[in-house]
């Protein structure tokens, strides 16, 4: 586990880590990378009857520990059905208060993933949230954590690396939700 308060050395090496990934993706990897947040923002839009906001939330709030297919697969359910199931019983909640109009911002945790995770989705272009999931923690620590703790609900460690997804964009020249969807797609594939 990175510690909470990195060194600016580890920093560096968190953000040279991402950079070399992006730098790794193939074209065919950086094209759909940099399409993953405005093909959600469209999903979201069509699953919710043109409500961005409310179809990103419940993307959001239904995204813990779910590939992204089954996550899509609730949430259509969920509106389908006019009601959130297939989750632990406080996604589904958050999920549900979403669907009866309450504003996602004051449902989910916006200082970590899941609030971020929203924000991408619903804000394709906005330049400041950063998704921190396992994926991306792996890709800046160069090691593929499996199944041990990442400790990402630490906020310190959690803008560690979202600081580290800036830098790094601000190298590549994109937004950091662009860096980040485009070194998970090339993560993923690598396997």
């Amino acid at each position: 586990m990175i510690p909470v308060k990195s060194t600016d050395k580890q920093r560096a090496s968190y953000t040279r880590a991402i950079v070399d990934m992006w730098n790794s993706a193939t074209p065919d990897q950086v094209r759909r990378g940099r399409m993953w947040y405005p093909t959600a923002h469209e999903l979201a839009a069509e699953i919710s009857a043109g409500d961005t906001t409310k179809g990103a939330g419940v993307l959001a709030a239904l995204s813990a520990n779910k590939s992204w297919s089954e996550n899509c697969r609730l949430a259509r359910k969920a509106f389908i059905e006019g009601r959130a199931s297939g989750h632990v019983s406080d996604a589904i909640s958050k999920a549900n208060r979403i669907m009866a109009g309450t504003d996602p911002a004051e449902v989910l945790p916006m200082h970590i993933k899941t609030g971020a995770f929203y924000v991408c989705i619903a804000e394709p272009e906005n330049p400041e949230p950063v998704v921190i999931d396992r994926h991306a923690h792996d890709i800046a620590v160069r090691e593929i954590y499996g199944q041990r703790d990442r400790g990402l609900g630490a906020i310190g460690r959690y803008n560690t690396l979202a600081d580290c997804y800036r830098r790094a964009a601000r190298r590549i020249g994109e937004l950091p939700s662009v860096v980040q969807a485009v070194t998970w797609v090339a993560h993923l594939e690598r396997r």
